[in-house]
């Protein structure tokens, strides 16, 4: 069996080298690193794609969900509701600015986040909800709408791992009153380097947030806020719009990859394939399987040269990072359960059928199979 990785951007980059590369040297050698024509033609060209009004772009994921928190009025002491089974990033962007992170479980059959936990979880200190449309999968906000109305506060989406991904019809990233997303190589739409984006269709908090992430600073040397520095850089932005001129085809990929997963695991003792939700066109960001000894079978897949891994090994509120805040095990039994047996396979637009049955081959083999 020949190495298969979990992802493969050297194949990413190949396919769009002859378009990049004479852009990138463009760039070096007007030295306009920072912002500029092309960090504009691509938030232009994204805020189209996902339907929103607005896109900014700016340095990373984390960045983009602390400024779309700061800019919905979440401050120090006020409450942010997330889901638990979600990257740390999530409930750190609410702990950077002084915010309280409150877990709450996901629902069993794809590990989002659930309505009906947020529902109990408000307090008069809630100020936000965020759903995480985690692995490629948009979570279901009509449901979290009339909550988010009855307290009065807004949604902000975590759009991270979801870009392309629709929930009847409408795309990830233009569902709440601001969203989030990031650019990070490995996403399904992924820059050079760090990147993300704050989408939004109010004018105003993409003002906001524009303003923010230069310092508070519309007009230089005048500074109306504490902001911070998150920019997009030029180079990233020439690689995110090539590849985003293929996201369309390159997701299409990925789900003919998750139909052929399905098709070589359906009746394997022992696992269970992911599902997708009704009403949702998912993205498939990442293929999450669920077995028993998970940690025996994805030791044994590496050994056998496939790239399986975890996302993620234990829920953001049971970290070493939150300890002491109060966050007691047992309170997300689902994701907490789920932690222990989630196990990410090789999936990628470039991923061939040969290697799939690779991957299935030996992940029947590590359960017991023949």
């Amino acid at each position: 069996m020949t190495n298969i990785p979990l992802v493969d951007l050297r194949a990413q980059q190949a396919e769009i080298a002859a378009e990049v590369e004479p852009l990138v040297l463009d760039v070096l050698r007007g030295a306009g690193f920072v912002g500029g024509p092309h960090v504009v033609a691509f938030e232009t060209a994204y805020a189209e794609y996902i339907g929103a009004g607005h896109c900014v772009g700016v340095a990373n994921g984390t960045d983009a969900i602390e400024l779309a928190l700061r800019v919905v009025g979440v401050g120090a002491g006020d409450e942010v509701i997330m889901p638990a089974n979600t990257f740390i990033a999530t409930a750190e962007a609410a702990s950077r600015i002084g915010a309280v992170p409150v877990p709450v479980d996901v629902d069993p059959d794809h590990l989002l986040i659930s309505p009906e936990a947020v529902a109990v979880a408000i307090t008069e200190r809630t100020r936000a909800i965020v759903p995480v449309h985690l692995y490629g999968q948009v979570a279901p906000v009509e449901a979290l709408e009339p909550i988010a109305a009855s307290a009065g506060v807004p949604i902000v989406e975590d759009a991270a791992q979801s870009q392309g991904a629709r929930r009847h019809g409408r795309a990830a990233g233009g569902l709440g009153a601001v969203a989030a997303t990031s650019f990070y190589p490995g996403k399904n739409l992924g820059a050079s380097g760090d990147g993300g984006a704050v989408t939004t269709n109010d004018a105003d908090l993409a003002a906001r947030v524009r303003l923010l992430a230069n310092h508070g600073s519309a007009v230089k040397y005048r500074h109306e806020a504490v902001g911070m520095n998150s920019r997009l850089d030029a180079i990233h932005a020439v690689t995110l719009k090539a590849k985003l001129a293929r996201l369309g085809d390159w997701n299409e990929r990925r789900r003919q990859a998750a139909g052929r997963y399905a098709a070589l695991l359906d009746g394997v003792p022992g696992v269970r394939v992911p599902r997708t939700m009704p009403g949702n066109t998912d993205v498939w960001h990442l293929y999450v399987v669920r077995v028993e000894d998970r940690d025996r079978v994805l030791a044994e897949l590496n050994a056998a040269g496939v790239g399986a891994a975890l996302h993620y090994p234990e829920p953001w509120h049971l970290s070493p990072a939150y300890a002491g805040r109060g966050y007691a095990p047992g309170s997300c039994p689902v994701a907490e359960q789920a932690a222990g047996e989630i196990l990410s396979l090789p999936l990628y637009p470039h991923l061939t059928a040969d290697q799939q049955e690779q991957v299935a081959t030996a992940l029947v083999k590590a359960l017991g199979g023949p």
